[in-house]
């Protein structure tokens, strides 16, 4: 694994005793700091040029604040041009998430904040945004909300908005997370991916209307939730989905599978016994 060092501002690897750190869930978005681009001399006072530099210094901050050493962002902490490294990466990041200390959960569309003395007007409009936030429509945010033991939502300014694990938090966007994702209170307090406690439909359901760049994506960013590893095959299409259901049977007896539905279907229509994309388990 290999982490940003939040002192040198170097990346380091790590092979064993991983130390603590911090994780970002974020949307990719022009100009970000990927592996190759990450600067050679980033203890500079302006290391990159980059937009996305900023998003990574402010990921620093917020973990020096926590008195993390080290944090990890997933634009460049992953050398992408190794097809090993991405399967293993993708394969572990479930587990990345369940074991930071904290996840900074960044909203870019985002920029309200709640503050002492707010109107029902400013409550609104907070609720709107976050409500409408396009991170809740992406496939990998998904794992990156239930897997990490403490989150913490940041508008676009880094100003927190939610502290999703502090219940003594007066916060009106605490059940507002529950109603837009579809996922219960009770698993967002505590989400296992090994529990049988919620099927694999309902789980299903919870990614049904998210969306990813790449098709086979919309597989891959679910394996950890059902505990799944298998290997990458960019340019397999929807059978990735498919081999991920197949993964499923194979450790489990869990019927619910086959509870999904193509709205499309005529009587005529014949289909097998798997659905093609998480949405229709809607």
């Amino acid at each position: 694994m290999r982490l940003i060092n939040t002192e040198a501002l170097a990346l380091e690897e790590f092979y064993g005793d991983i130390p603590p750190y911090a994780i970002l869930s974020h949307r990719w978005e022009s100009e970000e700091v990927t592996f190759k681009d990450y600067p050679t001399q980033p203890d500079s006072e302006n290391p990159s040029p980059m937009k996305g530099w900023k998003k990574i210094r402010h990921c620093i901050d917020q973990a020096q604040k926590y008195g993390l050493g080290y944090c990890w962002v997933d634009t460049c902490c992953i050398d992408k041009s190794s097809s090993a490294e991405l399967t293993e990466a993708i394969n572990s990041m479930y587990a990345w998430y369940r074991d930071s200390s904290v996840c900074y959960i960044y909203m870019t569309d985002v920029d309200a904040i709640i503050h002492p003395g707010q109107d029902a007007h400013g409550r609104e409009y907070l609720e709107e945004q976050f409500r409408s936030s396009q991170w809740f429509q992406r496939g990998w945010t998904l794992q990156e909300l239930l897997a990490p033991r403490k989150r913490v939502f940041y508008n676009n300014l880094w100003k927190p908005i939610l502290d999703l694990d502090n219940p003594s938090q007066l916060n009106p966007l605490r059940s507002l997370v529950s109603k837009v994702t579809g996922i219960p209170h009770e698993a967002l307090a505590e989400f296992d991916s090994r529990s049988v406690e919620y099927s694999v439909a309902t789980k299903m359901s919870w990614a049904s209307k998210r969306k990813t760049t790449r098709i086979e994506d919309i597989a891959y960013c679910l394996m950890g939730l059902f505990d799944i590893n298998m290997p990458l095959l960019y340019g397999e299409g929807h059978k990735a989905f498919l081999r991920l259901q197949h993964e499923t049977i194979r450790k489990s007896n869990d019927h619910s599978i086959f509870c999904w539905r193509d709205q499309s279907a005529t009587f005529s229509t014949h289909r097998g016994l798997l659905a093609r994309s998480p949405s229709e388990f809607d």
